[in-house]
């Protein structure tokens, strides 16, 4: 193996801000922080999001709805909904307006 080739390895710990959980592990990321941790020099280095905090590892759903698009979105898609059953009314073939799949039958 080649001299000098590869990054220097070392220890790091993750530490995630919104938790406050912390990750020893190794990595070549570095940080002007640095703290011992079980008896080991590590770097610092500070997530917002990791594994204890992301809602797909913690089964914790958020929705975030940024200025009202959800709902802005449910009101359109309702005024849509209502506009075409008010045009469609009982269709020809009797089926009762329930349109092309027969309400599921």
């Amino acid at each position: 193996m080649k001299p000098d080739t590869h990054p220097e390895y070392h220890p790091v710990v993750f530490v995630d801000i919104s938790t406050g959980e912390e990750f020893l592990t190794r990595s070549t990321i570095t940080s002007e922080e640095r703290r011992e941790v079980g008896g080991v020099e590590a770097y610092v280095v500070r997530v917002e999001v990791s594994s204890s905090s992301h809602p797909f590892f913690t089964g914790e759903q958020r929705i975030v709805d940024s200025a009202g698009q959800v709902e802005r979105f449910r009101r359109r898609y309702a005024r849509y909904r209502e506009a075409a059953a008010a045009d469609d009314g009982p269709s020809a073939d009797g089926d009762g307006g329930e349109g092309e799949d027969g309400g599921g039958e």
